[in-house]
């Protein structure tokens, strides 16, 4: 796809969810915010992310610290000057406050959204496709997020399978460039209405990575 990947290769092996680096880090216009899991066990791993980043040159704006946890995937770009936190269960207050605060002082609007109790990340529920296209899981996107993005001129595509969304993981998808997707195979409902609405959907088996409880979004984080 000629996409340009960097691993982390000094990651603990006795830590099978750092696979999901996504969780670890936050990337922004100017640099990289260190985050800090809100599963205690995995707690750490965010080390040697800081590492790779560092061997590459990445800056590192802040790492999240005190009583506040904060993971990657519980914040979602939607353009340059707009972006979603959301608070549950893997991010708190002070999490949301310090992550919020960089943002603010780059000029970005940030949108808060309550994570519901059935799910940890915001890209479990919602994904974009493109600088004017979006999948939600709409029973669990709340109202003020959807009217937001609908002001914004994005078309609002509605994932067609609960169980898609919920067992083989149809939000969590990488977009490689506009109305490209690469996700986990078994999602025929969700592709069909991808492809319907002039998207390039291109299929791959995770089944392992899934044992999990994450997919492809969730085991790339955005340099």
């Amino acid at each position: 796809y000629g996409v340009k990947v960097f691993l982390v290769k000094e990651q603990r092996e006795d830590r099978p969810n750092a696979i999901f680096c996504r969780d670890l880090m936050f990337m922004t216009p100017e640099g990289a915010i260190i985050t800090r899991p809100g599963m205690a066990a995995r707690r750490g791993e965010e080390r040697y992310v800081a590492k790779a980043l560092a061997d590459l040159g990445v800056p590192i704006l802040k790492t999240v610290s005190g009583s506040g946890f904060f993971e990657g995937a519980n914040g979602m770009w939607i353009d340059r000057k707009t972006c979603v936190l959301s608070t549950g269960s893997r991010c708190n207050e002070s999490g949301y406050m310090q992550v919020k605060q960089q943002l603010e002082n780059m000029g970005v609007e940030v949108y808060h959204m309550q994570q519901p109790y059935s799910n940890i990340h915001i890209d479990g529920l919602m994904n974009p496709i493109g600088h004017d296209k979006i999948l939600i899981h709409a029973p669990q996107v709340p109202y003020d997020i959807v009217d937001m993005l609908k002001k914004k001129g994005f078309k609002i595509l509605e994932a067609p399978s609960r169980t898609e969304v919920i067992s083989s993981f149809a939000c969590n998808f990488v977009a490689i460039e506009p109305d490209h997707v690469l996700m986990a195979e078994g999602n025929v409902r969700t592709q069909e209405l991808l492809e319907n609405n002039g998207v390039k959907v291109d299929t791959i088996d995770i089944s392992e990575i899934m044992k999990g409880r994450g997919a492809l979004h969730c085991i790339t984080a955005y340099l």
